[in-house]
């Protein structure tokens, strides 16, 4: 779990984050949405440890505050950490098995043959053909990818996985398997999986634990299915803002 309890960040005298507060918790999938410029980037790194708040406290399950982390600390922290960009951010130069490899490489005592086999091991968990192992990421689909590169995000067996946008780029099938495929994992592994997303599909699908950022201030939290009963009229206004939502809307609160 990730506590965050009175967060503040300003950058050049603007205030981004305002007194913000939420728990995301293990075993979910836990969302930050909201519209382009409400915090939901600046939040997600400040709980990565790339920005530091300007008040305020993130504990961690272990009841640590990562705000007060030196870097002996960060660096252990970031070996718990599993990260899933917006673009897959895969190596171009290597391998997929490689690219997989990397953080075992960088943070591990593995010998070379254990660091294969737990590759292996991640790649089979998100169903990635044995035969696309040792091609170019250019060589594999951009879904493929994004498997790929979730692979690499849990090859540590992380505590904690960040994901940016993971659909960013995908068509609709795609996505919905990604999705899934996120939602498996954190389940499976128990993960505290936190994902910064506008993607409504996603939002509905597997938002177990969802936090509404409105400039920088948390407007609302809750689950998927709160958010069809949900009197606040400013998350309304962002949820169902399509014709397809409004009618999913009307046809729950039946």
């Amino acid at each position: 779990m990730i506590q965050v309890k009175n967060i503040v960040k300003s950058f050049e005298g603007v205030t981004v984050l305002k007194d913000i507060s939420a728990d995301f918790r293990d075993g979910e999938v836990n969302m930050i949405i909201g519209q382009s410029g409400s915090g939901k980037t600046v939040l997600m790194k400040t709980m990565l440890g790339l920005h530091i708040p300007d008040s305020g406290e993130i504990l961690l399950t272990s009841g640590h505050n990562l705000v007060t982390f030196g870097e002996k600390e960060m660096r252990a922290y970031h070996r718990e950490v599993g990260t899933l960009f917006q673009g897959a951010a895969l190596f171009d130069s290597q391998t997929v098995l490689e690219n997989v490899m990397f953080p075992l490489e960088m943070f591990s005592s593995m010998t070379e043959a254990e660091m294969r086999d737990r590759a292996i091991f991640c790649l089979r968990r998100v169903n990635m053909p044995e035969h696309t192992f040792n091609l170019m990421p250019s060589e594999i689909s951009g879904g493929q990818q994004k498997r790929v590169a979730i692979a690499r995000a849990i090859v540590l067996n992380p505590k904690y996985l960040f994901c940016d946008e993971p659909n960013s780029g995908l068509d609709p099938k795609t996505s919905l398997i990604i999705d899934k495929l996120i939602q498996d994992i954190t389940q499976e592994y128990n993960i505290c999986t936190i994902v910064n997303s506008h993607d409504m599909n996603s939002i509905m699908e597997i938002g177990d634990n969802i936090v509404f950022l409105k400039n920088g201030l948390k407007e609302w939290q809750g689950s998927r299915h709160d958010i069809c009963k949900s009197d606040n009229e400013t998350l309304n206004d962002f949820v169902f803002a399509s014709e397809l939502f409004k009618k999913i809307r009307n046809v729950e609160n039946i």
